[in-house]
């Protein structure tokens, strides 16, 4: 297994995965954005993105599903919710929500507060977009009422996928907003080994 990573991007979730189970793979560590600064970056992934995740003849882009692969390729293990557990259903939904609905205005945040140079940056945008994400960590933050992971009384891989998207937050300076079941979990989460050494890799 290979993964192609850059420093506090999505690729952190499948990056903690690994290290949670233990798993044997390569590290190929990028500067961002790996489309510009690392040569035949597009011939592996002609999006341009991060994560790449390679396992033989597979390669993947997206870091939530990358970690559902290797909890269902190669577990069980208890950070995978199987199909019999009664909170599988929503094991897969906080999956898609981390991206589709956390992690994305995020991106807009980053790249017009940062990323697009000064005449391009869009001060309206970054405002919006950051009301938008605190406005779905309610969902969050009522998910963790009295409880320390978000389903099956344990951590899984949908806490890896979530606990990114608030520590992408507050990277980019939105955790002033964050309530007190987030906070708490967000410490919790960074304090765990395979996140340190996900995170400073």
């Amino acid at each position: 297994m290979k993964l192609y990573h850059c420093p506090h991007s999505r690729s952190v979730r499948p990056l903690w995965a690994l290290e949670e189970m233990e798993l044997d793979y390569d590290l190929i560590t990028m500067e961002f954005p790996p489309r510009a600064t690392f040569e035949g970056y597009l011939d592996i992934n002609r999006l341009g993105t991060v994560p790449t995740f390679i396992d033989g003849d597979l390669t993947m882009t997206e870091s939530s599903g990358i970690c559902q692969y290797l909890v269902d390729k190669y577990g069980p293990h208890p950070i995978g919710v199987g199909r019999e557990e009664p909170q599988y259903g929503d094991y897969l939904n906080w999956l898609h929500r981390s991206d589709a609905t956390l992690t994305f205005p995020q991106a807009v945040v980053l790249r017009y507060s940062k990323l697009e140079p000064e005449e391009r940056r869009l001060p309206q945008a970054v405002q919006d977009y950051s009301i938008w994400y605190h406005s779905r960590l309610r969902s969050v933050e009522a998910a963790l009422e009295g409880k320390d992971f978000l389903v099956a009384d344990r951590f899984t891989v949908a806490d890896i996928a979530v606990t990114f998207a608030l520590y992408m937050g507050s990277r980019l300076g939105l955790a002033d907003r964050y309530k007190p079941n987030c906070v708490r979990y967000l410490a919790a989460m960074m304090a765990r080994p395979a996140f340190i050494k996900a995170t400073s890799t």
